[in-house]
């Protein structure tokens, strides 16, 4: 018997947001594949790795909204680090896209590389290759990726921040 390896990928975290995002009990793979830009297997596999670590409920299409941002708050910046790396041209991320770039004031720049972007800023390696144009497609999904990347890369006050605006979009309340 074949074990497979359950241990969460960076992607899981993607399709997670775009679920919360989408706030649509009914969402389906194929649907969700296609706005991500993943296959569907890709999607099947996360889907699998993340009731396996309780972040999907058993039904798999429920996201634990306490218990993935307990993972966020507490371990992504440890699983899937991330520091700021060279000037080029991208898609505004963490404190310089919505919704911390109205509270925080910033000269550093930081954006996901992206050919078609727009600003340019200090590179942030996405959590998956497809984040950019998955962002640029769904405000609502551009925001929560941001605020994650504000738990990867932010100083206290911007990762302060960003968990209550997470708690918000969550609607867990405090």
């Amino acid at each position: 018997m074949k074990t497979q390896n359950q241990q969460l990928k960076a992607q899981d975290v993607v399709i997670l947001l775009k679920i919360v995002s989408d706030n649509n009990p009914a969402w389906n793979q194929k649907k969700l594949a296609g706005e991500l830009g993943l296959s569907q297997s890709e999607v099947s596999e996360a889907v699998s790795r993340c009731k396996y670590s309780g972040l999907l409920a058993t039904d798999g299409k429920s996201v634990m909204k306490h218990a993935l941002l307990e993972f966020l708050k507490f371990g992504l910046r440890y699983v899937f680090p991330q520091k700021p790396g060279a000037f080029v041209r991208g898609v505004p991320t963490s404190h310089s896209a919505s919704p911390l770039k109205e509270e925080i004031q910033s000269n550093e720049v930081y954006v996901w590389p992206y050919g078609k972007g727009t600003v340019r800023g200090f590179s942030i390696l996405p959590l998956y290759s497809s984040v950019p144009e998955a962002a640029l497609r769904d405000t609502k999904l551009h925001e929560l990726l941001a605020l994650t990347d504000a738990l990867r890369v932010g100083r206290a006050r911007e990762r302060e921040i960003a968990i209550s605006e997470l708690n918000k979009r969550f609607e867990l309340g405090k």
